[in-house]
């Protein structure tokens, strides 16, 4: 199979669909690896790096889309790259189509089949492709959280762990999953005073059993969670719905209860926000203010440390990523009902629940997908 990486676009992505050591192990089993010229440039991969292990480099995305069989990015697919998706093409990436109906359409059009890295599931029913960037995103948290709190971008002025006489920083995180316990690990190492807010008592019980003492945990109803916001410094929100929008849990009316110069950090900001007054932001143009609050909802935020990202990222995606490329889609899927799960577009039908629901689109169930 010929499998094309193409350089992303997103403003401020450095990330890279795959590493030199995955380039390798594609050629080894004899499929055509094309590099776009500089895609790793960003995470520290030079050009170079990926010929020595067998790849071919091309100068234009256009010649990796044209020549591909499965396009394998980070990102979801911008607009532009949207249009060069043809018929029978493998796209492997994140979707995150919930709150996208323009991409959910074109790719829809384009008659490609997309499998969604954020829908693949395990075993254990966790997202392993989801994973390794919901830690970086929850490590990262409370670190562009402590810089948005600073006074000269518009903060409190809060120093996450206080000083000997003055109280640290009380951080509320909304989600004991993988990213807010990473958050709250971080936030808490900071010296923070750090609340995790969930509503799974098997999750509380568990987080209680291994941080105990480390950070505290609470029940998510709205009562309690708009009691703890109040008294917040930095508010984390780390709710997830696989593949479905965000739910809001601070709504817009509620930001005059919280403290002046809060921080608001939406690691959900890809699905939407759970924030009423989300709305994705950049690296470059991280923060704004509504009603004296600031909010920071980057929506690639592991791009800023790219190249650990990257690196996680495609030690993750690998094993699946070969599986398409040895089997191809439909073998690979039926014989593996965890990436199956990962399916949500294939040949202009919809195949994933929570974005029809979502969107108000028909869906196809993915079973029947395969037959197609």
């Amino acid at each position: 199979m010929k499998i094309g990486c193409p350089t992303e676009i997103k403003p401020q992505e450095f990330r890279v669909g795959m590493t030199p050591n995955a380039a390798q192990e594609a050629v080894a089993r004899g499929h055509t690896v094309l590099i776009q010229a500089g895609a790793g440039v960003g995470a520290g991969f030079e050009d170079a790096d990926y010929t020595a292990v067998g790849a071919r480099i091309v100068e234009t995305a256009q010649e990796v889309f044209a020549a591909a069989d499965m396009i394998v990015k980070v990102k979801e697919p911008q607009a532009g790259e949207r249009k060069m998706l043809r018929e029978g093409q493998i796209l492997f990436t994140y979707l995150h189509l919930a709150p996208d109906p323009d991409q959910t359409h074109d790719l829809l059009a384009s008659g490609a089949t997309c499998i969604a890295y954020e829908t693949v599931t395990d075993r254990q029913g966790g997202l392993p492709l989801l994973a390794p960037m919901s830690e970086v995103a929850g490590r990262l948290a409370p670190q562009v959280g402590a810089w948005t709190l600073q006074k000269a971008n518009g903060g409190r002025g809060v120093l996450m762990g206080g000083v000997p006489g003055v109280s640290p920083a009380r951080v509320v995180v909304i989600g004991g999953g993988v990213v807010g316990t990473h958050a709250a690990r971080i936030a808490a190492g900071m010296g923070a005073d750090v609340t995790v807010l969930d509503r799974s008592l098997p999750r509380m019980r568990y987080l209680d059993d291994v941080f105990g003492g480390v950070f505290k945990t609470s029940y998510a109803s709205a009562g309690n969670t708009i009691e703890l916001a109040r008294a917040a410094d930095m508010i984390i929100g780390a709710v997830l719905v696989p593949g479905a929008a965000a739910p809001k849990l601070i709504s817009k009316a509620q930001l005059s209860e919280l403290k002046p110069g809060a921080a608001l950090v939406d690691v959900a900001i890809d699905q939407g926000g759970c924030f009423e007054t989300s709305k994705a932001t950049t690296h470059q143009n991280p923060i704004y203010d509504v009603d004296g609050i600031m909010h920071y909802c980057v929506a690639n935020m592991p791009g800023a440390v790219a190249r650990t990202s990257t690196i996680a990222l495609s030690n993750a995606t690998m094993p699946f990523m070969l599986a398409l490329a040895d089997k191809g889609w439909k073998k690979a899927c039926a014989e593996d009902p965890h990436l199956l799960a990962g399916l949500n577009v294939h040949a202009g039908k919809l195949t994933y629940a929570a974005v029809g629901d979502a969107l108000g689109l028909d869906v196809t169930a993915p079973e029947d997908a395969l037959k197609m």
